[in-house]
């Protein structure tokens, strides 16, 4: 039997029509020239919508990249993925202008700006330290090309940064074998950590660090190779006084290096 169809009926399977064109078309992207594209994704980018920004940024190099936008957009869309913390993505792009665009008098920011994707990656000292690495050696790479660049300070600061981060990842590492009673490991780890370091606020503490280990080491030792680890930890309280003498942590050195004469003294009175 034939069922009449209501207005109802038509308004719903209208409204419906409707709704499933708008969901169609919401997702696509309209331009018809490069520049359209290019300016679609720069508002964007200004209003803070990065990901889409990104898509018409792309979008400009369906018409190929070497059109007048094409430079403004590649370095625009390394920037929009920054701006989202798509780090890696922003690398690639920052790196792909500064390989297709090389005349391009931004280039120079590219690759700063490149280094400092890595910085921004740069993860708690505790952690895999290899974004930290590849930061510092993107800013050496900056201040080695571009002398005279203004930026040139800040590069030099933030790499300053970065080590000190590596300092601290050093001596975390030691400490960890000096709590689980290794204590030669540890006593090489802040060693080690010291002549990587020197230059950082961590090395007084590296130095310490290696003073205590090998005093706890000469501890844990037999008695015919207490000397020699003995003397490694004067070696290390000498090197702490002759170039932090002001260092805060000289009343603690001395403390042990006070322990580590007197075991000295005592090996040579029984020898």
């Amino acid at each position: 039997m034939l069922r009449l169809r209501t207005p109802l009926f038509f308004a719903l399977l209208i409204g419906a029509s409707m709704l499933l064109s708008a969901c169609a078309g919401s997702g696509r992207l309209r331009y018809e020239t490069p520049q359209e594209a290019y300016e679609k994704g720069l508002a964007l980018f200004e209003k803070g919508d990065y990901d889409k920004a990104a898509e018409y940024l792309q979008g400009t190099f369906d018409f190929g990249r070497t059109h007048q936008w094409a430079a403004d957009a590649q370095l625009l869309l390394a920037r929009s993925y920054r701006a989202n913390e798509d780090y890696l993505l922003a690398a690639n792009e920052f790196t792909r202008f500064t390989q297709i665009y090389r005349s391009d008098e931004r280039v120079p920011d590219a690759e700063y700006e490149l280094a400092l994707t890595y910085y921004d990656r740069s993860p708690k000292y505790q952690l895999d330290q290899s974004d930290t690495e590849r930061a510092i050696v993107q800013f050496q790479l900056f201040i080695t090309r571009y002398r005279d660049n203004p930026l040139i300070e800040d590069a030099q600061a933030r790499i300053t940064e970065l080590r000190g981060k590596l300092a601290q990842k050093q001596i975390h590492t030691a400490e960890l074998y000096a709590t689980r009673g290794y204590h030669n490991a540890a006593a090489v780890s802040y060693e080690a950590a010291f002549d990587r370091f020197y230059d950082t606020e961590m090395a007084d503490d590296a130095l310490l660090g290696a003073l205590r280990s090998y005093y706890e080491y000469a501890k844990a030792s037999i008695r015919n190779r207490q000397m020699e680890r003995l003397e490694m930890a004067e070696s290390n309280y000498d090197r702490l006084i002759q170039i932090f003498p002001n260092s805060p942590l000289m009343k603690e050195a001395e403390s042990i290096y006070v322990e580590v004469q007197a075991m000295m003294n005592s090996l040579q009175t029984t020898s």
